[in-house]
C-alpha cells in the first residue's frame, strides 16, 4: 500500500510562486511514476505534470509549461514547483502514483493507481 501526502499549498498573488510536495510511503516508491493533477470548484481533475521513474522523461499540460516544474528525489518525495501564478491555477491539487515502470512520464489520470488527499491552491488577482 502506498499512501501519499501532499503540502505546501496556500493562498498567493497573481505572479507568486509555491512549492507543492509530495511525500511517498512504500519501498518500492523510486520505481513509481508520479504525477500532479488539479481540480477547480466546477471542473473535472485536469493533468497538470508528470515524471517517470527515473526522472528522464517529464510532461506538462500546456497550459503550466514555462511555469511549472515537477522534480523528484531519492527521499520519497515529489515536487511541483509553481511559478507565474495565474488567478486560474486554484484549484486543489493531487499527487499520484503509478506502480508500474514505464520509460516515459504518464499523463492519464486513470493509470494511476495511488492518490494524495490534495492540498488547496488559491492565487489572488
Amino acid at each position: 500500500q502506498v499512501q501519499l501526502v501532499e503540502s505546501g499549498g496556500g493562498l498567493v498573488q497573481a505572479g507568486g510562486s509555491l512549492r507543492l510536495s509530495c511525500a511517498a510511503s512504500g519501498r518500492t516508491f523510486s520505481s513509481y511514476a508520479m504525477g500532479w493533477f488539479r481540480q477547480a470548484p466546477g471542473k473535472e481533475r485536469e493533468f497538470v505534470a508528470g515524471i517517470n521513474w527515473s526522472g528522464s522523461s517529464l510532461r506538462y499540460a500546456d497550459s503550466v509549461k514555462g511555469r511549472f516544474t515537477i522534480s523528484r528525489d531519492n527521499a520519497k518525495n515529489t515536487y511541483l514547483q509553481m511559478n507565474s501564478l495565474r488567478p486560474e491555477d486554484t484549484a486543489v491539487y493531487y499527487c499520484a502514483a503509478d506502480p508500474q515502470i514505464y520509460g516515459f512520464a504518464i499523463t492519464s489520470q486513470y493509470e494511476y493507481d495511488y492518490w494524495g488527499q490534495g492540498t488547496q491552491v488559491t492565487v489572488s488577482s
